[in-house]
């Protein structure tokens, strides 16, 4: 039992493999590497400014006197990076991520994530496809109608083990809540920061022909149902084929720790449940709260930090009785989670090298040059492809739309402010869920032990697929003058 209990004290709930973590890491510099190299090659410019100080996008300067990103910048740029303009932002995720891991690191040590999933799994042992449906719904619906990914970080562990619980594994929990989520993006309705964002800075009602969004909602979830099917069906007949393997023989040895009569000694269940049920309930009328009232939804992150770091530790130390444990775990989760930090730097360090190479502009500028006298088809699929092309080097959705809405504000497309915010929701989409440079896909992949280049070649069909139906509603909306 001593081992056992010293494995346990060991684990932490967010383990990010050493064989990830490289290679992750090397993925990102080798990213970083080709954006500074670029910015000696492509050509450098940036924007007039407006006398009210907005950019004129209208107004390109080429700057042929300015050179490629200097290097010392280059090689620091993971460390700059805090200090630009995106460094708040950057700082809040950071602390965001590891308060998170810390108040989950308790729940999980306390017994409260077990109890949780012992509860659900026991009322839907007999219908696991549908608990399936219904929790990938709702987190499509996250992304969707509420703009909500960073946040989906938080349930990916209880999802994770209650799909283990059921008998499926931890990669069918990330299928269930981040992917689903992100495919949300690709099915927006109501997103704040994609359809209302853009829609508000273009200057259009997204209630006009909103039923084409709403079709394109219900083939999207579709096609993400029927990657799921494929993959616990696959499963179902060969267990030993699931991806997370090694991780969920993890999560059930600490199960069967916590399982243990001796080990839970004392130990009340009903409280665990009836705590960490309002704790997680809370944490979800935040979210949506700050989703929907205007002046809360630029600090939803912020509020979610003091929220787990306040209430993790409040619902920790009652259900335990031991403040002292609680804040044990807390710190272990924190240190758990410490590399994911790496990541994020290295994946905003490509944005800003090519913001600080002024490369951007120039890249910009070739749209306006390259759609004069096409076609309508021609020019929504190359915006398309525009926007999936920088969503590559910025994954914030909110930074994005205002660089490409303020831009197609302005440019005379001859297409309608609907399907431009349209063609932006599409690049901004899937892209969430595949891209290296996305912190969220790499986090959430560490956390259940799963590779980035396994998961680019499992998803390759699906993204192929979802390009394709992308490529076709583009199409359609041309032609039906949406």
């Amino acid at each position: 039992m001593s081992k056992v209990n010293n494995r346990k004290e060991q684990d932490t709930l967010i383990n990010i493999p050493v064989k990830s973590f490289i290679e992750v890491t090397v993925l990102l510099v080798v990213l970083l590497i080709v954006s500074v190299t670029l910015t000696y090659i492509l050509p450098h410019g940036e924007f007039g400014v407006l006398p009210d100080g907005q950019t004129d996008y209208l107004n390109y300067i080429p700057r042929d006197d300015l050179g490629g990103i200097p290097l010392i910048k280059g090689i620091f740029a993971p460390f700059l990076v805090f200090a630009s303009k995106d460094g708040p932002a950057l700082i809040v995720l950071s602390v965001f991520l590891l308060v998170i891991s810390g108040a989950f690191q308790v729940m999980n040590d306390g017994g409260g994530i077990r109890a949780l999933v012992d509860s659900v799994s026991s009322r839907f042992r007999t219908h696991r496809t549908l608990l399936l449906v219904m929790v990938a719904f709702l987190f499509y619906c996250f992304g969707s109608f509420l703009g909500l990914f960073e946040e989906m970080l938080t349930m990916l562990p209880i999802v994770a083990s209650l799909c283990v619980c059921i008998g499926y594994d931890s990669f069918t929990g990330f299928i269930c809540s981040i992917l689903a989520c992100g495919f949300g993006f690709a099915g927006a309705v109501t997103n704040p920061f994609t359809v209302l964002l853009a829609s508000r800075i273009i200057g259009t009602d997204i209630t006009e022909h909103i039923w084409y969004r709403l079709v394109i909602f219900v083939v999207m979830f579709v096609l993400f149902l029927g990657f799921l099917f494929l993959y616990i069906r696959k499963l179902e007949k060969d267990p030993a084929s699931s991806l997370t393997a090694d991780h969920d023989k993890m999560l059930i040895q600490n199960a069967a720790v916590e399982n243990d009569p001796e080990q839970n000694k004392g130990q009340n269940t009903r409280r665990l449940r009836t705590g960490y049920t309002l704790f997680l309930s809370g944490a979800l009328i935040l979210i949506i709260a700050a989703s929907f009232i205007s002046f809360l939804r630029d600090y939803t992150v912020v509020i979610m930090i003091a929220y787990f770091l306040i209430f993790g530790i409040i619902t920790g130390a009652v259900t335990t009785g031991s403040l002292r444990n609680t804040l044990r775990s807390l710190l272990k989760g924190i240190a758990g989670t410490l590399p994911t930090i790496v990541f994020i730097a290295l994946a905003a360090s490509v944005k800003y090298v090519f913001e600080q190479g002024s490369v951007l502009p120039a890249i910009i500028n070739q749209v306006n040059v390259f759609i004069s006298g096409r076609s309508p088809v021609s020019i929504a699929l190359f915006i398309y492809l525009t926007v999936l092309f920088l969503e590559f080097f910025i994954s914030s959705s909110t930074a994005k739309a205002i660089l490409v809405m303020g831009f197609l504000s302005v440019l005379n497309t001859g297409l309608s402010k609907q399907l431009l915010v349209l063609l932006y929701t599409f690049g901004d989409g899937y892209t969430n869920v595949l891209f290296p440079t996305s912190p969220v896909l790499l986090i959430s992949l560490s956390m259940i032990g799963v590779n980035y280049s396994t998961w680019v070649r499992k998803s390759v069909p699906l993204f192929a697929i979802n390009f394709l139906l992308v490529i076709a509603f583009i199409i359609t909306a041309v032609l039906l003058g949406y």
